[in-house]
């Protein structure tokens, strides 16, 4: 690390992604600042020469002192879902934060083809949190995050018990890709993005649901069937199971997303910022054949 070396700062820095780009950062003998809520989970980080700094995003005059001397800022999204417009309101505080400090590159981790909803929602909050990001005039890193085959660690259990995984993508496929692949995408990004561009950061391929419980049929040894629901269905099923409203709309919202393909696109960000081929979901599954058991 020389003198002129840009301070990087990673926000989200207690979550698993956050995380994972700081520890890469600080592999990669990075000037890294990460901030949390909660400092006292940062402990490791600090005693590897992370700086360690209090960021309450819900108290945007926190948001400043937390940020001042960053040059390039990874956003993290949050995970503040529960209540309709606060994770908007936390992220927006966040960018003009950001702004006003002086960072000179802005980088955030959103979700693919992010839209407006006159309902509000993850989507919603990723579409305006982008527009916010744009209109500071600062140089601009977008990182569209497919989902994460991680995701299928909880779910896959529950399809393998029942024998059946329930979705309403009408037979479309999507680029699942690995949160350890994003998070060496995003710390790459993070040291190298110039400019301003929109990043794809997908998966080799697209898996479609009927492949998904072919494949947890083969590594659990019991049978999976895909059951393909109209988007109404899914909403009532996924309710009835006790699932909170929000987590309702949030898989619903993928999933018509998922029918109408959006969650199709293939890149090469994994390879060409990550320097390796991002892992296949069936690969990865593999790996982690033990949490899928029941």
């Amino acid at each position: 690390m020389t003198q002129s070396s840009p301070r990087l700062l990673v926000t989200g820095a207690g979550g698993h992604l956050g995380r994972r780009v700081v520890e890469l950062l600080l592999d990669a003998g990075a000037d890294v600042i990460a901030t949390s809520r909660d400092v006292a989970k940062l402990a490791d980080l600090a005693a590897r020469g992370a700086e360690i700094r209090s960021a309450d995003f819900d108290d945007p005059a926190s948001l400043e002192a937390a940020f001042a001397g960053a040059d390039r800022l990874l956003l993290v999204s949050t995970d503040a879902l529960a209540e309709p417009g606060r994770r908007l309101a936390q992220h927006r505080a966040a960018v003009a934060a950001a702004a006003k400090v002086g960072v000179k590159h802005l980088l955030y981790t959103s979700a693919p083809s992010p839209q407006p909803q006159a309902e509000g929602g993850v989507l919603d909050d990723h579409f305006w949190t982008e527009q916010a990001i744009v209109e500071t005039g600062l140089d601009w890193t977008l990182l569209r995050h497919a989902l994460y085959a991680d995701l299928l660690l909880g779910s896959g259990p529950q399809a393998i018990a029942s024998g059946k995984l329930f979705s309403a993508t009408r037979g479309r496929g999507r680029s699942y890709v690995t949160r350890e692949d994003c998070a060496r995408a995003d710390a790459a990004a993070l040291l190298t993005a110039t400019g301003r561009e929109i990043i794809d950061v997908t998966g080799p391929a697209q898996v479609t649901q009927d492949q998904i419980a072919a494949l947890l049929s083969e590594l659990s040894g019991k049978p999976v069937a895909h059951v393909d629901l109209d988007a109404q269905a899914l909403v009532s099923g996924l309710a009835a199971a006790g699932l909170p409203p929000f987590v309702v709309d949030m898989l619903a919202a993928f999933d018509a997303q998922t029918a109408a393909g959006y969650h199709e696109v293939i890149t090469d960000a994994v390879e060409r910022f990550g320097g390796r081929a991002p892992q296949t979901l069936r690969s990865f599954l593999e790996a982690n054949r033990a949490a899928l058991a029941v």
